[in-house]
């Protein structure tokens, strides 16, 4: 093979190029691009476009205060950024309601630190539910070995080390119980195959006392030929945007002792109008 064919056969490799190479015009003509179909399709190739793009922890803030991070960006994402992002972008239907989606998703009412999704069990999820974002699906696809579990946030949560790194203000300092579908891990491998693309699944762990929340991953389910794939946001082993086999995906999770996985949860993303 030639340089020229070689070089061109390494660029249709590669797939699209990444939101992160893309200057603003290219990147308004890449989301006009996108398929009209169903919406599991846009995001599909809006999170394909997000492939290899660097981990950063909480690459995202509201540009100023206490965190001056840039409200969106495209050279970092972290595991909870990356599925913001994505969703924003497959349900815009032109750049201008990129941003007010990804707000929409990431906070409350108001961009502001105070009024962030911090918490996953008892803000992001069921804020966005009740936004019209995503609809619980656990049992839709693990049918009987889904167990009824929760989140348990006490007074004393946040007296612990990680929870007050947060720096809330003691009245957004939530309390209770607060309800989570899971499928063991031990039971995951046997219900992937009939978890559509595009379905968010979210990594769930024992309920520890100090911990404001059991999940601590997320990302999102690619079927591929015989084999399934979780694309996500991936900062061990990978630091970047990968697909990986949910088989060794699901054996890696098993592993770990310090802070065990139960399970697994999945949420359908809706085709909310914006």
């Amino acid at each position: 093979m030639t340089a020229a064919p070689l070089l061109l056969w390494l660029l249709l490799s590669q797939g699209p190029a990444r939101w992160m190479d893309l200057q603003e015009a290219e990147r308004a003509k890449a989301l006009a691009a996108l398929p009209d179909g169903p919406l599991p399709s846009r995001l599909l190739a809006v999170s394909e476009r997000f492939l290899s793009t660097p981990y950063g922890f909480s690459p995202l803030g509201e540009g100023q205060g206490k965190d001056p991070d840039p409200l969106i960006r495209f050279d970092l994402v972290d595991c909870l950024t990356y599925v913001e992002e994505t969703i924003a972008l497959a349900l815009a239907r032109s750049p201008e309601q990129v941003d007010p989606l990804l707000a929409g998703l990431r906070y409350q009412k108001q961009v502001l630190y105070e009024d962030r999704n911090h918490l996953m069990e008892a803000q992001w999820l069921p804020s966005n539910v009740k936004k019209g974002f995503l609809k619980e699906a656990t049992a839709k696809y693990g049918g009987a070995d889904v167990q009824h579990s929760a989140k348990v946030i006490s007074v004393a949560t946040w007296r612990s080390p990680s929870s007050q790194a947060l720096d809330l203000p003691e009245e957004r300092q939530l309390v209770g119980r607060f309800p989570l579908d899971l499928l063991p891990l031990d039971k995951a491998a046997a219900h992937i195959r009939e978890v559509p693309s595009g379905t968010l699944m979210l990594v769930v762990r024992e309920d520890l006392p100090g911990k404001v929340t059991r999940i601590t991953h997320l990302g999102f389910v690619v079927q591929k030929g015989k084999r399934t794939f979780l694309r996500h946001a991936s900062r061990n082993p990978y630091l970047r945007v990968v697909d990986e086999d949910v088989e060794s995906f699901f054996t890696r999770n098993a592993r770990y002792e310090k802070w065990r996985v139960d399970g697994v949860s999945f949420y359908d993303v809706l085709p909310k109008a914006p």
